[in-house]
């Protein structure tokens, strides 16, 4: 599947099939997950997979009664390793780079997850003390994000979403482009002020060949009356 494609096309799925994951794919997910960039390559992340349904349904409980969860046979609880970012970061490295890191990882999973022809979706309303007893994390760890991963029973519809000239800027912050028409907005519009110009560019060069062309007669006729 392109890329782009596959990150238009990607839902939040929230209703899935009883249909067992093949493990091949689940390690390819989290593998995905595993190549994700991270400030100063630290790697500061650990995922923990869960398939027992006991287990997936103390995580349903633990994100705030989200009962559909438990349906999704397989759930990645990504933890953060704080200390180890804090050490090359500080204070930074602890309260954001560590969430960016999990953050790239769980993208690239959900990416990977739906180009497997599986659905996902991001879960981060949870009570973290009670996902943390649920899943043995160590006092080091921290989960910041628990991913559901299954067969999708719906097919949801694209949500809204804003224009590229709605959020990107040039330079600053409020800096357009010149011509955000035919970059960003509305590629007909700058596809007609090119054709336009292009149609401009035509004319003038048939009107300078045409006045060229009238100036031949007189032009042959001084030639010939130099040679007598």
């Amino acid at each position: 599947m392109d890329v782009l494609n596959c990150i238009k096309t990607r839902r939040s799925i929230r209703k899935y099939l009883d249909k067992p994951v093949p493990w091949d794919d689940v390690v390819t997910i989290v593998e995905a997950g595993k190549e994700a960039p991270t400030a100063g390559n630290l790697q500061n992340f650990k995922f923990i997979i869960c398939v027992d349904a006991g287990k997936r349904q103390s995580l349903a409980r633990a994100s705030l009664d989200q009962t559909w969860m438990q349906d999704a046979p397989v759930h990645i609880v990504i933890c953060s390793i704080p200390e180890k970012a804090s050490m090359f970061y500080g204070i930074r490295g602890e309260r954001l780079y560590s969430i960016q890191n999990c953050a790239a990882a769980a993208e690239n999973m959900l990416l990977v997850a739906h180009s497997l022809g599986l659905g996902g979706c991001w879960v981060g309303a949870f009570e973290e003390e009670l996902v943390r007893d649920i899943c043995g994390i160590d006092v080091n760890g921290r989960p910041q994000i628990i991913l559901t991963i299954g067969y999708p029973d719906e097919t949801p519809p694209r949500p809204a979403k804003f224009k590229l000239v709605d959020v990107t800027f040039l330079e600053k912050w409020w800096g357009r482009v010149k011509d955000t028409g035919f970059t960003m907005a509305k590629p007909s519009v700058g596809n007609a002020r090119r054709l336009n110009a292009t149609k401009e560019f035509l004319g003038n060069m048939a009107n300078n060949i045409k006045k060229h062309a009238e100036k031949i007669p007189d032009m042959v006729k001084k030639s010939e009356k130099k040679e007598e």
